[in-house]
């Protein structure tokens, strides 16, 4: 039995067209990318190297409260950064939203939690915008098939949680993207959504995201279809402009309060990188983007003959092929870099899965359940080596990697991660073998799998990466009265840390071996990490060690706070 509603969702947000299960299917996928978004988010300290410059900066603001004359004098709203990276990399709308978070949230969550929810908001925009696109390009249901490749895109799941202005760029690129993928329909409509795009494209990630969306912008409209239609025409046009006063005003703030931040970030932002990055890219996509990757290109090769005139084809490759250039060009060798490709590719994916051969999605379907199986089995077994001691080698290796000799029962999390995995087991037991099958599972063994991990392995991560009781403990160490505090081998990353766990400002980072400056400084308090294997030198006789603390990972970093007598 079926049954259908007439209605135009995209006018009036009246019940869409549907049949019989297709509620159960919107459940399905609300649940999904609940369960993905909110999982990791919270429960650990700021990691780095993204995640220590954030907090840093995001703790500025907080000390520096918006309406205070410091901050404006300053700059540190206008143009933020952190303590170990002094140069502008970002404009601040990023921090922006993570200080609100940490403000509204502080007294339930520490700051870097309450800040880190933050980037759920964005991703929640990110995945209704990825969403919306696949079902205005191709058909009713392609939207949840395109959310569901989104999510099992298996570089997107660690970026997805993580504290950076990445994330809210990515959220700008696809409200740009949805924008164009619906001009041809709704044109008023898609000139805001264009507008917003960039306007937090920019403000987010800086010149190569905005520049990636103006580019699209200009080859689209030299498609001939476009240019016949005067109001997609026109619309186009009219959003693209109407961002620029937004971001000329930053532009000016900018150059207003912090002209030498401002002048050094707009250097850079147009350097390029000759020759370019495109062969590690096209490695990186090879992973990153899987499964949307072989999808797309199925598509592309499926629809070959209408690929140059169809517009949904015409969109997604001249988007992707733009930005690929760009971040080639203008973006440095980090995985990061290349989330704007994954937008154009799940998209031309969803549309394309249900042409696959049936052999081919079988395979693959069978592929994700023992890939998924398997990572599910080693989180299994590696929790039960630290808690238990056996298997020894694992435990061994573990215990090495962490720092940790064993972990405690966390009642919660262990009843988390069995139901996930009963419920990994009944999709495995229930498998369906069809073409959009195939992207479900997949989506729901990555959701299960990143469940799982984050739920039994969270405190052996945490210790392998964390730095916080390391230097609150040497914050405890500090004497009353010190003047100012030089360094050695610390790191940009170690000291975002140390302002944000500890509150402290270094001096000057002095570099190795030169003991004279550092009989020649005029600090009282010099901090030293120790290099692995290479024998512990005092600067001078004047020079006493007051603490030490070693960071429990691996590499066993290894820190001394010395005070002059």
């Amino acid at each position: 039995m079926q049954f259908y509603i007439d209605h135009d969702w995209q006018e009036n947000m009246a019940t869409p067209r549907a049949k019989v299960g297709e509620r159960a299917k919107t459940h399905l996928l609300i649940l999904l990318c609940a369960i993905w978004l909110c999982v990791g988010l919270i429960g650990h300290s700021p990691w780095k190297p993204f995640e220590s410059q954030s907090a840093s900066i995001i703790q500025t603001l907080i000390d520096h409260p918006f309406l205070s004359a410091a901050s404006w004098t300053q700059g540190d709203w206008i143009a933020p950064v952190s303590a170990g990276h002094p140069l502008l990399e970002t404009p601040p709308l990023f921090y922006w939203a993570a200080t609100g978070f940490a403000h509204l949230l502080s007294p339930l969550l520490p700051t870097h939690d309450a800040a880190r929810l933050s980037v759920g908001l964005w991703m929640l925009v990110t995945l209704i915008m990825t969403g919306l696109s696949g079902r205005e390009l191709w058909n009713l249901g392609v939207g949840r098939q395109t959310n569901f490749i989104f999510i099992g895109c298996l570089g997107l799941v660690v970026s997805a949680h993580t504290m950076m202005p990445a994330v809210a760029a990515l959220s700008g690129i696809t409200m740009a993207f949805y924008a164009l993928a619906l001009v041809m329909r709704k044109p008023i409509r898609a000139m805001w959504l264009l507008c917003t795009g960039l306007l937090t494209a920019f403000l987010a990630g800086g010149v190569v995201p905005a520049l990636t969306i103006i580019l699209s912008v200009l080859g689209l409209l030299l498609v001939p279809a476009i240019r016949q239609h005067k109001p997609t025409y026109r619309a186009m046009l009219a959003g693209t402009l109407l961002a620029m006063p937004g971001i000329c005003l930053w532009c000016w703030l900018c150059q207003q309060w912090a002209p030498g931040l401002w002048h050094a970030w707009w250097q850079s932002q147009w350097q390029f990188q000759l020759p370019g990055n495109h062969g590690y890219f096209l490695r990186t996509l090879a992973w990153y983007a899987w499964p949307a990757l072989p999808f797309a290109m199925w598509g592309v090769w499926r629809f070959r003959q209408s690929v140059l005139s169809t517009y949904r084809f015409q969109l997604g490759l001249i988007f992707f092929g733009i930005a690929f250039i760009l971040i080639g060009f203008m973006s440095d060798r980090s995985e990061v870099s290349a989330l704007p490709l994954l937008v154009p590719l799940t998209v031309l994916a969803a549309g394309s899965i249900e042409t696959l051969k049936r052999g081919a999605a079988g395979a693959l379907n069978w592929f994700g359940l023992i890939l998924f199986g398997i990572l599910i089995a080693i989180a299994w077994l590696g929790w039960w080596a630290m808690l238990n001691g056996s298997p020894v080698k694992l435990y061994q290796r573990l215990s090495y990697l962490s720092g940790l000799e064993t972990i405690s029962f966390s009642l919660l999390y262990g009843a988390i991660a069995v139901a996930v995995t009963l419920i990994w087991l009944s999709i495995v037991l229930r498998a369906k073998h069809s073409n959009r099958s195939s992207a479900t599972n997949w989506a729901i063994g990555m959701t299960c799998a990143w469940t799982v991990f984050m739920s039994l392995w969270l405190p052996m991560i945490e210790a392998a990466r964390t730095y916080q009781p390391l230097f609150e403990d040497l914050r405890k160490h500090l004497p009353a009265h010190y003047n100012c505090i030089h360094a050695q081998n610390i790191g940009a990353s170690q000291e975002d840390l140390l302002h944000y766990h500890a509150g402290i400002h270094l001096h000057a980072v002095i570099p190795p071996r030169d003991h004279e400056q550092a009989k020649s400084t005029q600090c009282d308090l010099y901090l030293i990490e120790d290099q692995p294997g290479k024998r512990h030198v005092l600067p001078g006789d004047e020079w006493r060690v007051i603490w030490e603390g070693e960071q429990t990972r691996q590499n066993r970093e290894s820190f001394r706070l010395l005070q002059r007598h």
